[in-house]
């Protein structure tokens, strides 16, 4: 058994208006297409784009040399991607990257087959798609075990992965130009963790945010966040992520060494205030709390 069957306006503030520090957020020009609740599309770089759709955010590059593409969401989303890139470049997608397996991120690549792109993925995603099948999911040509360097045109597209965190397929992107990292999954800034952490194994998810600290990374684009959440965020969100996730699971830890076995008492007890103004606070933390839980007491 692995551990894998176990378990994203512009922060742009004026404050943050130049690429003089890690802490800083560079500037990203208006959205050119959309409305908040629909897409939207933002240059955040030198041929990067953020594309937004409802809560979920992908990257796509354009080069001299055709597009590429990550995580194309669903065929709904996908549509209105390529729609967009067609604003941009008459030129082909090339790639398209798969994050991971999870259909809510990567089931729309069907719709830039007719580009025949490559599609991309780690090499564990071929057996996690081959388990769970969608006919609108094309399985990854290209796959790797560890690290993987694509390369088009003037642009370059670092594939690193982790082991097992979120699934054991799961790959974090970095542009080495702009120091940029997308992130799927793991990192979400300024929310609890998502619901009951469904496919997370919470001590590799944070051993895993360690190792990407040590990234040379200076802003991070994360998948998931409303429409009037920054597309781009400096990296330290990569620390408070982890730091949440350690103060969870101390929280809960120190109740249960303490007497507290109830999954239904310790969603009651626990409060982790420092958080309190994090997204979906009061509606996940207990349910946070409860897969904690799961984690001590059934090794699960």
């Amino acid at each position: 058994m692995t551990k894998h069957t176990g378990i994203i306006v512009l922060l742009v503030g004026l404050m943050f208006s130049g690429l003089a520090s890690a802490t800083s957020v560079p500037p990203v020009s208006e959205p050119i297409g959309g409305e908040q609740w629909g897409h939207s599309v933002k240059k955040v770089g030198n041929g990067i784009y953020v594309f937004r759709w409802w809560v979920y955010r992908n990257v796509f590059i354009v080069t001299d040399e055709g597009v590429i593409v990550t995580d194309p969401l669903n065929p709904k989303a996908a549509k209105l991607l390529k729609n967009e890139i067609r604003k941009i470049t008459d030129k082909p997608v090339k790639y398209v990257v798969y994050s991971h397996n999870h259909h809510d991120h990567i089931s729309g690549g069907i719709v830039f087959k007719d580009d025949n792109p490559k599609f991309v993925g780690h090499k564990n995603i071929v057996k996690e798609l081959g388990d769970h099948p969608n006919a609108v999911t094309p399985i990854p040509s290209i796959t790797f075990d560890k690290n993987y360097t694509l390369t088009l045109g003037n642009r370059t597209l670092e594939l690193l992965h982790f082991g097992p965190n979120h699934g054991e397929s799961l790959v974090v992107m970095r542009i080495p130009e702009e120091k940029f990292l997308f992130v799927v999954d793991i990192v979400t800034p300024r929310r609890v963790a998502f619901r009951m952490m469904p496919d997370f194994w919470p001590d590799e998810w944070v051993r895993s945010l360690k190792e990407i600290e040590k990234l040379d990374v200076d802003y991070v684009i994360s998948a998931h966040g409303p429409a009037n959440q920054p597309a781009i965020d400096p990296a330290s969100v990569v620390t408070e992520q982890r730091e949440y996730l350690e103060d969870l699971m101390t929280a809960v830890k120190t109740a249960m060494d303490n007497g507290t076995h109830s999954p239904d008492k310790l969603q009651k007890i626990i409060k982790l205030p420092k958080y309190e103004h994090w997204r979906s606070y009061n509606e996940w933390l207990p349910m946070n709390v409860e897969r904690i839980w799961a984690f001590y007491h059934m090794g699960w």
